[in-house]
Order: structure tokens, then C-alpha cells, then sequence
């Protein structure tokens, strides 16, 4: 039996072996070769197990990457296949970001069966998110909501959404589209009033740094573009410390070799924010995305995400 082409790793959610396949298309098309020679290899990771509790308990985003990591480091497995916020600031040594595909649509979704918009939610719903950015975004509109932390799938939450547990949920507007459920969305939430998660919509494929084969594989499916808004926006994210634990939102958007950058830190009750905005060339991207960070860490203080 010939063995694959290439292998790729990924966590074992439906949205995540659709993210998955996607990339194997991507490198296929690329390298001219069957789909099915390059296999996908499903690794169940910390964050799919822990449920009952959320992952700023558990122990961080790091949770969804951490035995794929090791399944790369030790060869099991060629490349790594990531939703790009799942993923922590600080990279394994000896892994690299080393592709994204093009970006999906970054914003998140509102589902509900009660009401369009977060703003039409009758008094003191209860809403499921189990992201402390969403929760504090939307108390900031909206501080008398109640909140439920939702783990588990796009799936999972939206059986309990529809079994009447919380009156709404908010998901990411690309998970749902690449799972045939866009259909789902009450509406979708503009960004210039709600940033997302840094990376969101954006699928990120990982190879260890001195897989040459694989890197170059990798470097013909690369968008150029969305790699560039991912790197100002991590650059962001890694000055303020960001983790699961901070509710932090950035998104870079990149037009004719130009980037314009939106950042925004936010207090976990909602009852204080910062915003940031920066623009320049694309060849400055990190530097745009880490003075972001600088601006609003100065000027939020040492105990800006500070609970009580």
C-alpha cells in the first residue's frame, strides 16, 4: 500500500476536519495529485475532552493544539491544520506558521430564536458564549445579561441554544459557513462596533520549521494577504500577553500593500474599554500590530483585566 503523500493533523470536531479538507484540496490542486493521497489524521486534543469548564480555567487556548504539536515535533504527522485563534501567541520552538488560506469572513454571528441583534434581547437574557471577549463586548452593550459558559462544538451549542438553555449564542460567522449552517445566523455583527478574536476566520497551517519539503508545499497555497493581517495581528496579541483569560479583539484588514489595523482591550464586566487604530505598509505589519498593543497597555495599566 503506498503510503500518503503527506499527512495532516487536526483536532477531531466536524469543523475542524472540514478546515482540514479544505487545505488538503488547496495542496492537491497545488501539487497536481489525488485528494485522497494526502490523509488526514483526526488527534483528539485537551480542549475536546475538558468540557465542564472553560478553557481560562482549564488552562488556555493551548489546550486545542497541544498534543497536535506533539504529533508534529515527533514526525506522526507533516503539517498541522488550525483555526488560527484557537492558537497560542507563542509557538513550540521548532514549529512555524507556514501558510494560512484566504480568510473567511472574520465577524461573529448572533443566533437566536427570540430576538435579531443583541440589542433586541428582552431584559436579563441569558446568552451562551464561553469566549470572556464575546461576554465582555456584550456587556459593554448590554450589562444586564445573564451568561452561560458553552463548551463543545458549533453543534453542541446550538442543540442547547434550541433547546431553550439560553436565549442566544455567539459563534463565529466563518465556523458556521464552512459547516453548511450560515443559514443559522440571526445576524452578523460589524466590526466596527465588535472586533473579533485575533486570527479569526482564518485557517493556519503549521510545519515544523526545518521541513523544507513541507514548508515549500505549503508556500504554494499561502495567501499572501491574510498571512500578513495574521502576523500584525498575533504581534498585537503577543505585547498585551493575550490568552482565553483577556478579553482582547484586533482585526487587520490589507488592501494594495497597505494595512489598517483595529484593536481593542476590554474590562471582563464590560464597564470600561480602549481602542486603537494604526495603518501603514504591509512590509511593517508586525511592528503596526505590536505598537497597537504597546498603546493600549500603557494605556490601560497593569491591572486593566483585573477581575473585582
Amino acid at each position: 500500500m503506498q503510503s500518503a503523500a503527506l499527512r495532516i493533523g487536526t483536532r477531531v470536531s466536524p469543523l475542524a476536519l472540514a478546515q482540514a479538507a479544505e487545505v488538503r484540496r488547496a495542496v492537491a490542486t497545488a501539487q497536481a495529485i489525488d485528494p485522497e493521497d494526502i490523509a488526514i489524521v483526526p488527534i483528539r486534543t485537551s480542549g475536546d475532552r475538558i468540557t465542564d469548564r472553560s478553557l481560562a480555567e482549564a488552562g488556555g487556548k493551548g489546550l486545542f493544539t497541544k498534543e497536535i504539536d506533539e504529533a508534529l515535533l515527533a514526525g506522526r504527522i507533516d503539517i498541522a491544520v488550525h483555526s488560527a485563534k484557537d492558537m497560542p501567541t507563542q509557538l513550540p520552538d521548532g514549529i512555524a506558521i507556514a501558510a494560512c488560506l484566504p480568510r473567511a469572513d472574520p465577524r461573529d454571528a448572533f443566533v437566536s430564536p427570540v430576538a435579531a441583534r443583541l440589542g433586541e434581547l428582552p431584559d436579563a437574557a441569558v446568552v451562551g458564549t464561553s469566549s470572556l471577549r464575546r461576554k465582555a463586548m456584550a456587556l459593554r452593550a448590554r450589562p444586564d445579561l445573564t451568561f452561560v459558559a458553552l463548551r463543545g462544538n458549533v453543534e453542541t451549542r446550538l442543540r442547547k441554544l434550541d433547546a431553550g438553555d439560553v436565549h442566544a449564542v455567539i459563534l463565529a460567522a466563518a465556523g458556521l459557513a464552512r459547516l453548511g449552517l450560515a443559514h443559522r445566523a440571526s445576524g452578523l455583527i460589524e466590526t466596527q462596533h465588535w472586533l473579533p478574536a485575533v486570527g479569526q476566520g482564518v485557517i493556519a497551517v503549521a510545519a515544523r520549521a526545518d521541513d523544507a519539503h513541507a514548508r515549500d508545499v505549503l508556500a504554494r497555497v499561502d495567501h499572501r494577504e491574510t498571512t500578513v493581517a495574521l502576523a500584525a495581528e498575533r504581534a498585537f496579541l503577543a505585547v498585551l500577553d493575550g490568552s482565553c483569560r483577556t478579553p482582547i479583539g484586533g482585526l487587520a484588514l490589507v488592501a494594495d500593500k497597505r494595512i489598517a489595523f483595529s484593536g481593542i482591550i476590554v474590562k471582563p464586566d464590560g464597564s470600561a474599554a480602549h481602542e486603537v487604530r494604526r495603518n501603514g505598509p504591509v512590509s511593517a505589519a508586525e511592528r503596526i500590530g505590536a505598537d497597537a498593543g504597546v498603546e493600549l497597555a500603557d494605556r490601560g495599566g497593569a491591572d486593566f483585566f483585573a477581575v473585582g
